[in-house]
């Protein structure tokens, strides 16, 4: 290995797991041999080489100053760094690794949404799941049962930056691939992190001894190693904020179950298209960021605690009537700063004299925000009591002490001085003192010379390689006196010393060296005071972004006319209920729901791209926004807390997994069917689509059985299967809905594809209403939708043809590049096309047919006749299949 830097630098890569490591070279952070190619690449650095004995070593480096953008950006790219810091020693300088910064861990984020950091462990037959936000001190824990999809849906809700999988989830290779696909990225850590007793120490030594029995977690062996391996991982990563971690919470004790998929479909708050806005993109109106990661909590976490719900509705309903007192109270909160964030910074030794002065005002933000709402009609409001979850005196206290300290504005960095007031310290304003009356003597000095000598072109100056000097113009260097040394000389003018302005010089550096050791040491015992604090800080913040949060919903409410919801005891009954983000986009056409305990299962049908998706999707939205405590969209709601919502809504193939599509949708039936209750919200569109149309429709026949008799969920049904309508003629709860077109009009209309009156598409023949009706529907209008996607006009009108044909179980030509037209008839109950037919319509073959009949026996002659003398057009489904069951058993009994 090679010696001196670079020695080190390998040596010292050498103990890390580290995917790259950054070591201070005096002013410099370097890179080094493989390390500094690599992130010259990713960074866009110069790469120079750097000479170690005889041999050349690639090298990249960055100021200082400006690490942490650098390791922002390979941090949020998926990589590991260790950082190496510099320190004296009696022959020098050495260099010690002091922590490895990773995505779960990253603090510098500018980012508004939480940065997580997450454990998973297999325990028995569920799993142990743990998540930390270093930046804001947050820590959840948890154990969830069934398989990986319960799994992913916690990962895919917290959105972790960086998953520790546990002992026994390595050597599962299907999950691990599956977190994979979260984009999270999987580090590994020590087994024993993930022991029992070593876990439970950890935590219990964190968030004290009674934490675990307190959150119902005393016996959660699995929530307890995941917790432990998330704290062992913070500790060795050595970031310094194990301390901001003050709570231990539990989560979806009464939560509503939101599935990955359900998440995905409902887009909450992503989309799955390009050009589309999430559910949280319309509805944030915040002005913190604290408040719209609190938004976005409750969003993907609503709640079935009907007391939380009333008190969030209380408080956007006070927001909405109070406008004034609104506004001025968003005003207030725009000027504060992310007080949770701040916390972690000051507990990590992280923050700097800015920080703390963003603490400060953020403090007097608390106490403002608190005096519009005392002096408002927001008084007996539960902002009120928001604003009262900390504690105000110790706030002000801390306010006052940085109002004291830290100076109005203080540098970037800790090290230059100036951070502080006058009167904070006394022996730091002596140095002051000291230090201003030597400046003063050295910015008095070019006076004095030129007019103790006459020289005119005379001055003083300092910089890093002279030091103070005294500079002269060339012309009058003559009338220099002897006490004058030259140091340099220039184009045109030279520099001088004197014995006195070194001297002066030395004093200088000594009180500056000495008030930039004490004002250090001044910043470090506050910052650290402030730290301890840290708690109070967190109240803070999580109080303000409450009221953000609340006020972000009161805007939108008002803005929109959204109204409140009334919580009920059972059922939804929706009036004019619209969807939250396609009424952004188009003239929205409202519809009702109705779904009680006589009703609670509705077939949806109607013609392709007629609203029925948008139709099941706003509702779920309703429930889910109702569940969050906001107002909705509608002219009246009245819905019962559901404890889960569950979404079927297409599927994309996932070949890579080994899941194609139609094993996608029926692992999410699978999931839907096992993990509904009766309490839950079941959104379906289209089951069975995905295989041949016999078994489409059994599964969606035995599917809606299952969830009628067996799961009894609330559930909106949307499907092509005409046959499925038949269904409320026997099931009692089963009720048939249908988005109505009209067939007669020739109304053209705008080319928007939301919910709207304007978005009537037609060809002059079909005209998509948009309104929800009662009773079933028996087209799809699937021809019409191609001609509207624009497939070439001789296939639409060959369509048209072979499906009137169908219809009328007529002969169809199937038509060759070359020969002659074959004729063919689509036998119905086979699913196959039968025979050739002659030129006739099919009456040749007909007639053949008729003349085999002869070698048929008695049984199957007369399956034959009732099979003929029925009218397909005028059997209901539901008839129809219990013929074709007598059928079949005649011919087996025969």
């Amino acid at each position: 290995m090679p010696e001196g830097i670079v020695g080190e630098f390998l040596s010292l890569k050498a103990e890390t797991d580290a995917d790259l490591l950054a070591m201070q070279c005096g002013d410099f952070y370097e890179f080094f041999a493989d390390d500094a190619e690599f992130v010259g690449r990713e960074l866009d650095l110069t790469v120079s080489q750097k000479g170690a004995h005889g041999s050349s070593y690639p090298m990249a480096g960055v100021p200082l100053t400006e690490l942490t953008p650098y390791l922002k950006v390979l941090v949020e790219r998926g990589f590991r760094v260790a950082v190496a810091d510099q320190y004296e020693t009696d022959g020098g300088h050495a260099r010690r690794i002091e922590r490895v910064v990773t995505p779960g861990t990253l603090l510098e984020t500018t980012d508004a949404e939480a940065r997580y950091l997450a454990a998973v462990v297999r325990e028995g037959e569920g799993y142990g799941l743990a998540f930390a936000d270093v930046t804001t001190g947050k820590f959840h824990a948890t154990e969830v049962g069934g398989d990986i999809e319960a799994v992913l849906t916690e990962c895919y809700r917290f959105a972790p930056a960086e998953i520790l999988p546990g002992p026994e989830v390595r050597s599962d290779d299907a999950l691990l691939e599956r977190l994979r696909g979260t984009e999270a990225s999987l580090s590994l850590h020590a087994t024993e992190a993930f022991e029992p007793g070593r876990a439970r120490a950890m935590v219990d030594d964190q968030f004290g001894e009674a934490a675990l029995s307190s959150v119902g977690l005393a016996d959660s062996t699995g929530a307890i190693r995941a917790a432990g391996a998330v704290l062992s991982y913070v500790e060795d990563t050595g970031i310094g904020v194990l301390a901001s971690m003050t709570r231990l919470q539990p989560y979806a004790t009464e939560g509503v179950t939101l599935d990955a998929t359900t998440q995905r479909n409902l887009e909450l708050t992503e989309t799955m298209g390009e050009g589309g806005r999430a559910l949280f993109d319309v509805v944030d109106h915040t002005t913190t960021s604290g408040g719209g990661r609190l938004l976005r909590e409750w969003l993907c976490r609503p709640t079935q605690d009907t007391r939380e719900l009333e008190r969030r509705a209380d408080g956007v309903d006070a927001l909405a009537r109070e406008a004034l007192a609104r506004e001025r109270l968003r005003e207030t909160l725009a000027e504060g700063f992310d007080a949770e964030r701040l916390a972690s910074k000051a507990v990590s030794g992280s923050a700097d004299a800015r920080d703390l002065v963003r603490v400060r005002e953020t403090l007097a933000v608390a106490a403002e925000a608190a005096a519009v709402v005392e002096d408002s009609g927001l008084g007996d409001s539960p902002l009120a009591d928001v604003l009262t979850r900390f504690d105000r005196e110790a706030g002000a206290a801390l306010r006052e002490e940085l109002d004291e300290a830290i100076a109005e504005d203080p540098p970037a960095t800790i090290r230059e001085g100036n951070l502080f007031q006058r009167g904070y310290d006394d022996d730091l304003d002596d140095l002051i003192v000291g230090h201003e009356e030597a400046l003063g003597w050295i910015d008095g000095l070019a006076d004095r010379e030129k007019g103790k000598y006459g020289i005119t072109h005379l001055s003083t100056g300092r910089n890093k390689t002279d030091g103070y000097y005294i500079q002269v113009g060339h012309s009058e260097t003559d009338a220099v006196p002897e006490a004058y040394d030259e140091i340099k000389s220039l184009k045109n003018a030279k520099r001088y010393t004197t014995d006195e302005l070194e001297e002066r010089e030395r004093e200088v550096l000594r009180f500056e060296e000495r008030r930039s050791d004490l004002e250090y040491d001044l910043f470090c015992g506050l910052r650290e005071r402030v730290g301890d604090r840290a708690e109070l800080l967190q109240d803070v913040g999580r109080a303000l972004a409450e009221c953000d949060c609340l006020a972000s919903l009161a805007v939108h409410a008002v803005e929109n006319d959204w109204t409140r919801p009334e919580l009920v005891d059972s059922g939804i009954d929706i009036e004019a209920g619209r969807h939250p983000v396609v009424e952004h986009d188009v003239e929205f056409v409202p519809n009702d729901l109705s779904l009680t305990d006589d009703r609670g299962f509705l077939v949806v049908t109607g013609p392709n791209m007629s609203g029925k998706s948008t139709y099941m999707r706003q509702s779920a939205l309703i429930t889910l926004l109702a569940q969050v405590g906001s107002f909705v969209p509608a002219r009246s709601a009245r819905i019962a807390p559901v404890d889960g919502i569950y979404t079927r809504v297409g599927a994309l193939d996932e070949l890579a997994q080994g899941r194609s599509t139609f094993m996608v949708e029926m692992s999410e039936l699978a999931n839907i069917l096992h993990s509904a209750t009766e309490d839950s919200l079941v959104i379906l569109d289209e089951v069975g689509r995905g295989t041949a149309t016999y078994d489409g429709i059994s599964i969606a026949w035995a599917a809606t059985e299952y969830l009628h008799n067996e799961v009894r969920a609330k559930t909106l049904f949307a499907t092509h299967y005409h046959e499925l309508t038949g269904l409320a003629e026997h099931l009692d709860r089963v009720a048939n809905v249908h988005v109505a077109a009209d067939e007669r009009g020739d109304v053209s209309g705008s080319e928007a594809t939301g919910d709207s009156s304007e978005a009537k598409r037609t060809d002059g023949e079909v005209t998509f209403l948009r309104t929800v009706e009662e009773g079933p529907t028996d087209r799809s209008y699937g021809v019409h939708v191609a001609d509207m996607a624009g497939v070439p006009g001789p296939v639409v009108e060959r369509s048209r043809d072979v499906l009137a044909k169908l219809r009328a179980e007529k002969a169809i030509e199937a038509r060759g590049s070359t020969g002659e037209p074959v004729q063919t008839v689509f036998d119905l109950g086979s699913g196959s096309f039968r025979g050739s037919a002659s030129a006739d319509g099919g009456q040749a073959s007909m007639d053949e047919a008729q003349n085999d009949e002869s070698d048929r026996d008695p049984a199957e002659e007369s399956v034959l006749d009732a099979l003929r003398g029925t009218d397909i057009g005028e059997t209901s489904p539901v008839e129809l299949m219990g013929k074709v069951e007598d059928w079949q058993r005649e011919l087996d009994d025969e």
